[in-house]
């Protein structure tokens, strides 16, 4: 089949374009290369550098014809949501509409949006957190994919655009880029290598720092494999339902690179959420997904790829 996939230069994106073109599909890349990189995208796939808020995107899809979308571009910055809300509503939901829009009009199949949930749950009183919880999201980003997957759901029942929405964790691994503050993995490889203390951000009641459930990039990528041909109309966490704290996964990393760097601690970010772990039995039971990477592999496999791109 023919797939268009947003963000098919991003850390994420790009490795759901590759296994695609490695299983057989057509896959069309569209990305603006705000954050993305030309070199991720793979040369297999038909590419055009386009943001999804310009309604020439229209005739993108009109030419192509693909049968899904799976729609990863996205504003990614909790602190920068927070920062300007706007701007991240303008991309995270107005964009997002602009294709929706578009879908319909040019009989598209089937939506794989990429949702969050490692954000919109909020501090939830269930942990791990399961589907059934009401999210409470916390920060115009967590906000802005809690009502893009209400628009979704509109749309399948307005206009019958099946969909799967597949609720993240905190995904790492390979082509995560140690900008920003995204992605804390590849920052405190990156670091580390150079030597320079990383900063760990704590509420004074967690002195280990915050609790993320930390998922390896090629478990996510199986689960949007999965999902082209099934778990249709449901919201699915994608994670590992293991929790660990941020001083944890720091002294990880620390241990497999050798390294003996005492951590900074700080002040929380605007928008940080304590605690954040996924209960992931749906989608073993609806998906047959279930993580197959331990975070000690994961690390140790983002390392080599690390090491060898410098």
């Amino acid at each position: 089949m023919k797939i268009l996939v947003t963000g098919g230069a991003g850390f994420i994106g790009s490795h759901v374009v590759d296994k695609y073109i490695s299983l057989g599909h057509d896959v069309v890349v569209i990305v603006n290369l705000s954050t993305g990189k030309e070199r991720n995208i793979n040369k297999k796939a038909l590419f055009y550098q386009i943001d999804i808020c310009n309604k020439n995107i229209e005739f993108i899809i009109e030419k192509e014809k693909p049968d899904i979308l799976n729609h990863h571009a996205a504003q990614i910055s909790v602190p920068a949501s927070v920062k300007n809300p706007i701007l991240d509503a303008e991309i995270n939901v107005l964009g997002f509409l602009n294709l929706l829009q578009n879908c319909v009009k040019y009989n598209l199949k089937k939506v794989i949006f990429i949702s969050s949930g490692g954000a919109i749950y909020g501090e939830a009183e269930e942990f791990p957190t399961s589907e059934t919880y009401q999210p409470i999201p916390l920060s115009p980003y967590a906000i802005h994919k809690f009502v893009s997957e209400k628009y979704l759901h509109y749309y399948y029942t307005k206009y019958n655009l099946n969909y799967t929405t597949l609720r993240y964790a905190n995904v790492y691994g390979p082509r995560q880029m140690p900008e920003g503050e995204a992605g804390v993995v590849s920052i405190f490889i990156n670091r580390l290598l150079k030597e320079e203390a990383s900063c760990i951000y704590t509420y004074k009641s967690e002195p280990e720092g915050m609790i993320r459930d930390y998922v390896y990039v090629n478990d996510v990528v199986r689960a949007n494999v999965l999902a082209l041909d099934s778990a249709n109309t449901e919201a699915i966490n994608i994670g590992t339902g293991t929790q660990t704290t941020t001083l944890c996964l720091y002294n990880e990393i620390s241990k497999q690179l050798n390294k003996r760097i005492k951590p900074l601690f700080d002040e929380p970010r605007p928008g940080d959420i304590r605690k954040s772990c996924l209960n992931i039995e749906k989608a073993k039971n609806i998906l047959n997904w279930m993580p197959e990477y331990s975070l000690e592999q994961g690390i140790k496999d983002t390392i080599e790829n690390y090491q060898i791109k410098i």
